[in-house]
């Protein structure tokens, strides 16, 4: 007969949560880094109560944003290689949906975390209660009804015995290489402090690896001829090559078969910046080397990418009339994106089996000789927005440029979001795995800071350099507050334009007059002179304002030597971007205005969309 223990269904959730193991490095530990929590009346007695009990194996971290604390969690995750995961917990009104941005991150990236916001009462007795949604036409509806469209798996625990068979599903998807992404337990408030008989073998250590599925004979066996037979081979890395640890794999297959790789945002660091064969970003942000080979290519490997617009240049950017699209993915929704030939298969399992399939085959010489000579035109046209500069006004190039000239090869730099990532893209050079990450699934202003901490919590032995816009430091800078207590350090550079620079330029490309991004353009009576540097002195952070680049250099080797966390700003020029390379994106442009600018804008818009293949 199975042995019980009186639990609340809380106790028995955290529990069961701090019992489960996965190996990282040849160590076995926690699968779950911690627990975020803001406490309200949703989730204090219950949940709160379960977790000061279970704290030592199961650390509760206190943040200041709901949001921004899942952002660190879903940083935890990425900078993890989705191997370690934390879970969030809140009240049931606003601390709940403030989550829902970040649930909607971790979807669209799939990224593992575990959201617990607390709900309404099950038994209904004091509805409506302080923070309840109520709906005029369903009697189950509450506010986190709003985390189903944007988690993998949902459920609310209306009885404590319903926790054991949702947390078995909750841990099957965020454990899952194909389905991966946020799972959400809403939990009701009564519900979690009512007492069960739970199994004690719902409380034993569970040890969960990575599943690496291999491919069907018959899909690598067309894959194989695809790519066998063509003359000017392309891959494109995405996250699924850092998330199935497959670097070693890709760096061995693009050498034997001498194929150039372009890299996606997620995907960027899978090939070390230095190997011949690395051809850096793809697509509206990438490097002048990838994109004229991409554009050239008659057969793309796309490996772990779910070919976002920005990777495929809405999908303009391949110009080969005949050529064909092979989509190695571990997610059959994936693989088959835009009619490619699947193969279903974890991305290093999938990338060693076609090597073996193409039996030493490489791509002509010409077409590896070309890629070698496209890597360096593309470098030395880089080196020169980079450069060091002393205008008053630098780009952001120049930023990042004196940023990459004072990190060192294990540094971690963070952004997210407007025109940072663009140029990091472009430009940023990263030799060790995990050196650079960048939330661009979502472009998510605000996940910079928190996604930072979530890096270092995850990482404590790296320095992470955060890079950030004014505008996304001004909707969510709170966690400076949260680094500075939990004595983890962050290098954060504030780029000021003054506004939303990255829109602006946008806006003006597409024959729009500057308006309401730039804070001088917006409606005003007074520009407001913000004082960043002192702002985050107030949060506890070591801050400063430097006049140029030299003198960021200058801080950020001090910074480097200071153990607190730093931030660093600097007035940047919001109307300069890097114009070398990048490809055309689908911005719908007007079809009808007054302004000659928008006319000329769309018959430029409806030339560029002949480009676009959707189907083949």
């Amino acid at each position: 007969m199975a042995t019980t223990v009186r639990l609340t269904m809380a106790q028995a959730l955290v529990r069961a949560m701090a019992a489960q193991m996965t190996v990282v490095g040849g160590r076995t530990v926690p699968l779950f880094g911690g627990v975020w929590a803001i406490f309200g009346h949703g989730n204090v007695a219950g949940m709160g109560e379960a977790l000061h009990a279970e704290r030592a194996r199961l650390p509760t971290f206190r943040a200041h944003n709901e949001q921004a604390m899942a952002h660190a969690a879903i940083a935890f995750a990425k900078a993890a290689r989705r191997r370690r995961m934390m879970a969030a917990t809140t009240s049931i009104g606003p601390g709940a949906t403030n989550m829902v941005t970040a649930a909607a991150v971790a979807h669209v990236n799939r990224l593992p975390v575990l959201l617990l916001p607390g709900d309404v009462f099950a038994s209904r007795r004091p509805d409506p209660v302080l923070q309840q949604v109520e709906s005029f036409a369903d009697g189950t509806v509450s506010a986190n009804d709003c985390f189903r469209p944007v988690t993998r798996y949902f459920d609310r625990i209306t009885r404590p015995e319903q926790i054991i068979p949702a947390f078995d599903r909750a841990m099957a998807v965020l454990t899952d290489p194909a389905d991966c992404g946020p799972v959400t337990l809403a939990l009701c408030q009564d519900v979690q402090a009512e007492a069960f008989d739970c199994p004690e073998s719902f409380l034993e250590p569970r040890l969960w690896t990575p599943r690496r599925p291999a491919p069907d004979a018959g899909e690598l066996a067309a894959a194989a001829t695809a790519l066998g037979a063509a003359k000017r081979p392309f891959l494109i890395a995405g996250g699924g090559v850092l998330y199935g640890e497959a670097e070693a794999a890709l760096s061995a297959f693009a050498a034997a078969h001498g194929i150039p790789v372009g890299e996606t945002q997620a995907g960027k660091g899978s090939l070390a910046a230095d190997h011949p064969l690395a051809m850096g970003g793809i697509g509206v942000t990438g490097t002048g080397a990838a994109n004229a080979l991409a554009e050239q290519a008659d057969a793309i490997l796309a490996v772990g990418t779910r070919l976002l617009d920005f990777t495929t240049g809405s999908w303009a950017l391949f110009k080969d009339p005949g050529r064909v699209l092979i989509g190695l993915n571990v997610q059959p929704f994936d693989a088959l994106k835009h009619r490619a030939l699947p193969l279903v298969a974890d991305a290093g399992v999938g990338l060693a089996a076609l090597t073996a399939a193409l039996a030493g085959r490489r791509a002509p010489a010409e077409w590896t000789a070309r890629a070698g000579r496209a890597k360096a035109e593309w470098e030395a046209t880089a080196a020169g927005y980079t450069a060091a500069t002393d205008a008053a006004l630098p780009a952001d190039a120049q930023v990042i440029g004196a940023v990459q000239r004072q990190a060192r090869p294990n540094d971690v730099v963070v952004s997210a979001a407007g025109g940072l990532p663009g140029e990091l893209h472009k430009l940023w050079r990263t030799t060790e795995r995990g050196g650079y990450h960048l939330e661009y699934g979502y472009s998510c202003m605000g996940y910079e800071i928190a996604g930072g901490l979530g890096v270092k919590m995850a990482t404590p032995e790296r320095e992470v350099i955060v890079l950030v816009g004014d505008g996304s430091y001004l909707m969510m800078n709170s966690e400076i507050a949260t680094a500075v207590m939990l004595g983890l350090k962050l290098i954060i550079v504030v780029l000021d334009n003054r506004g939303f620079g990255c829109i602006d330029r946008l806006q003006r490309a597409t024959g729009g007059e500057s308006f309401n991004n730039l804070l001088r353009d917006a409606r005003h009576t007074v520009v407001p002179a913000i004082d960043f540097a002192a702002h985050a002195a107030a949060l506890g952070a070591v801050a400063n304002k430097v006049s140029g680049i030299a003198e960021l250099e200058r801080r950020l080797a001090e910074a480097r030597a200071d153990p607190g966390t730093q931030v660093i700003v600097i007035e940047t020029d919001p109307a300069l971007a890097t114009d070398a390379g990048g490809h055309w994106w689908d911005v719908a442009v007007p079809e009808v205005s007054e302004r000659p600018e928008v006319a000329a804008a769309h018959r430029s818009y409806q030339h560029a969309r002949r480009s676009q293949r959707l189907a083949d």
